[in-house]
């Protein structure tokens, strides 16, 4: 790698998986999806976390994770979430999103799934937040 292509890596915001407030969490996730960044969307979650995903897979351990996460990086997936609402009581919080999701499947048909996400935060112990659960729920199923 040559001085200039380092200079340009060195130039992008990384990322940071540390989120003191639990309704920013569903934004970092989308920050990180788009930015490619399978590292820092496996951040946003604790060691033990469960995501049940919009196809509806119900992912349990952090291999699982890692690879809906890298499926969904080579899909070209981009993310959008909109506000619904965060209730946060003592370490844990639960937060609301609508969604919208751009990505190509394996044979190149492009899909536009909408839906809402309900996520449950718990706070660490460093103060930041991460995902307990996470269940993308589809207005309805692509294809």
């Amino acid at each position: 790698m040559n001085d200039q292509e380092n200079d340009q890596e060195n130039d992008q915001e990384p990322v940071t998986p540390r989120i003191a407030d639990p309704a920013r969490l569903p934004f970092a996730y989308a920050d990180a999806l788009n930015a490619g960044d399978p590292e820092a969307v496996l951040a946003l979650f604790h060691q033990d976390a469960t995501m049940r995903t919009f196809s509806g897979e119900v992912l349990t351990d952090r291999e699982s994770l890692r690879t809906e996460t890298v499926h969904s990086i080579a899909a070209r997936a981009h993310l959008t979430n909109k506000p619904r609402s965060t209730l946060i009581g003592g370490d844990t919080a639960l937060s609301i999103v609508d969604w919208d999701l751009e990505a190509t499947l394996p044979d190149g048909t492009r899909i536009s799934p909408t839906g809402t996400t309900t996520a449950v935060a718990r706070r660490s112990a460093d103060g930041s937040w991460r995902f307990a659960v996470l269940r993308c729920h589809p207005n309805e199923l692509p294809g």
